[in-house]
Order: structure tokens, then C-alpha cells, then sequence
């Protein structure tokens, strides 16, 4: 028989314990990142109405600059009212007649942009010796309604008989205490010698200033002044049409109270574009110009 062999024990295997990968490893517990704060900040952030604010305002501003840019520093595009407004007067108004249609008055009044609102209207009331604005009645009544000085005028008809043409224009107009002088709106000559035309409005506006006790206002504009009224009738506030333009270029001392500086603009409650116009002085020279 062979000789028996010995039995070996083997040996116990030992477990090597491996490193986990970067693949397996897990993070402790500690180390986790929480975005749970992060996200809950970023949200109040765009939600906060102080948030909103700044940005707006930023990208106004920046805007406005761009819009701007290139413009005179005595003007400025209000883009509500969809005009170039000259930034050194604070009152401004407008002029309306029946080529403006319905107007919502509440609406006018409400509508500001940047401290610019309507402060003042004149309003349209009749022309000639028989032709009675179709809206007069009613702007008249409401626009006083909602804080807007009024004063109404009438287109002058040189070749018509002025004092007659005030007769008629009293007939329809009832000044009060607190409004605007009464103006006379003379932008043709209908054919007549300047000298006709002159002494016509002569007539029209000596009836008017008895009647009322104040001087009325003369409307026209820059070319027809020059033309026609310039040196005749300085003792009266006058009321200038000179469209985009950055000034109003008349002679030092000349006696203008009102420009009408634009015939484009838009205003909330007016269906139809709109005569801008700006007062020179400040809102106690503007108290002084009223009817006592």
C-alpha cells in the first residue's frame, strides 16, 4: 500500500476590505448640500415689488437716456403723450373744439406723466357772427368738473363785423370768476387790408375787455403776429402757436403768456391728436391771470 498521505489544513482566507470608488461613495450625511434656503431667497428676490421697482426704474431710465439722446437739453419726450414737451414750464393745458369729438374730462385729468398733467383747457365756442361750437355746452360744464381751468375763445372773422362777432360771442359765453380770459383766435386776414383786420379786432376786443373787465387773450400764430399785430396790440397777454420748435424765438419783452407748442399730442379720454400748450410763468402768475 502506498504510504498515507498527511492531510494539510488549509488556511483561512482573509478578507481584504477595498476603498469605495468615487463612483459608490456616498457623502456623509454632513457634507450634503441643502438648496432649499437658496431657492426660497431667489424667490422672495423676484417676487418682492422693491425688486421689480429698481429694475423698472433702471431700465426706464436707461431708455429715457437712450430716447433722448441727441435731443436739446430744453426738451424731453413724454412718450404718454407721444410729443416733445419743453421741460422749463410747469403749467400746460390744452386746446379742444368739436374736431376733438366726446371727451372723458375724468380722464384728462388723471393722466400725468413725470409731474406733467392737464392744468388748463380753452375751449372752442363759436366763429364768425353764427356758427356756435356743437361741444362748447358741454366741455364747458364738465371739464371745471375734475380741477381743469377753462377759458373760451372765438375764431375771428376779419371781414366780418368785429363788435357784432363779440355780441354773439358773449351770447354764448358766460365768464365767471376763476377762469381764463376770453380769447380771440385771428390766424387770416379773409381778404381785408391788415389796416380792416386791425380795426375790426379793435372792435371785438374793446366790446369784450368792457363787458368782462378783463383783457382778453390774442391767439396766433408766430408768422401772423409778426405780420400783422406786432406793435398794435402789446397791452394784451398773447398766446402763440410756434410748432417743434425748441424755443419760442420772439423779441425780449414781448407780452406772451401761453405757446402752443404742438398740434400732435395724444391724451387719455380724447379720441383724436390735440393742441399742447405750456404757460411761461409760475402757478401764482397763472391765479393772477384769471378773472377776479
Amino acid at each position: 500500500m502506498p504510504p498515507r498521505k498527511q492531510s494539510v489544513t488549509a488556511k483561512p482566507k482573509t478578507t481584504v476590505k477595498r476603498k469605495p470608488s468615487a463612483v459608490t461613495k456616498k457623502k456623509k450625511p454632513g457634507n450634503k448640500f441643502n438648496w432649499y434656503p437658496y431657492a426660497i431667497g431667489l424667490a422672495l428676490i423676484l417676487l418682492s415689488p422693491f425688486y421689480y421697482g429698481y429694475v423698472v426704474k433702471f431700465f426706464s431710465s436707461t431708455w429715457r437716456w437712450l430716447w433722448d439722446n441727441g435731443k436739446p437739453a430744453t426738451y424731453r419726450t413724454y412718450k404718454s403723450f407721444n410729443i416733445d414737451i419743453p421741460v422749463a414750464y410747469k403749467i400746460h393745458g390744452i386746446d379742444v373744439s368739436y374736431a376733438q369729438g366726446q371727451i372723458n374730462w375724468q380722464q384728462v385729468s388723471k393722466m400725468e406723466e413725470d409731474s406733467v398733467r392737464i392744468r388748463f383747457a380753452f375751449i372752442k365756442a363759436t366763429e364768425g357772427l353764427l356758427t356756435a361750437d356743437p361741444y362748447f355746452k358741454r366741455n364747458w360744464r364738465e371739464a371745471p368738473k375734475f380741477g381743469i381751468v377753462c377759458g373760451a375763445y372765438h375764431y375771428f372773422h376779419p371781414k366780418k363785423d368785429g363788435l357784432w362777432q363779440a355780441r354773439f360771442f358773449l351770447q354764448n359765453v358766460k365768464p365767471e370768476s376763476g377762469d381764463l380770459p376770453p380769447v380771440v383766435d385771428i390766424e387770416v386776414t379773409d381778404g381785408v387790408s391788415p389796416e380792416k383786420l386791425r380795426q375790426e379786432l379793435t372792435d371785438f376786443i374793446n366790446h369784450v375787455e368792457k363787458k368782462i373787465h378783463v383783457k382778453p387773450v390774442i391767439y396766433t400764430n408766430i408768422s401772423f403776429y409778426k405780420q400783422y399785430l406786432d406793435g398794435h396790440f402789446d397791452e394784451y397777454p398773447l398766446w402763440i402757436a410756434h410748432y417743434y420748435k425748441h424755443e419760442l424765438n420772439l423779441p425780449e419783452g414781448t407780452n406772451w403768456w401761453f405757446w402752443q407748442h404742438s398740434d400732435r399730442a395724444f391724451v387719455n379720454g380724447i379720441a383724436h391728436e390735440v393742441d399742447f400748450n405750456a404757460f411761461k410763468g409760475d402757478s401764482a402768475q397763472f391765479k393772477q391771470l384769471l378773472i377776479p
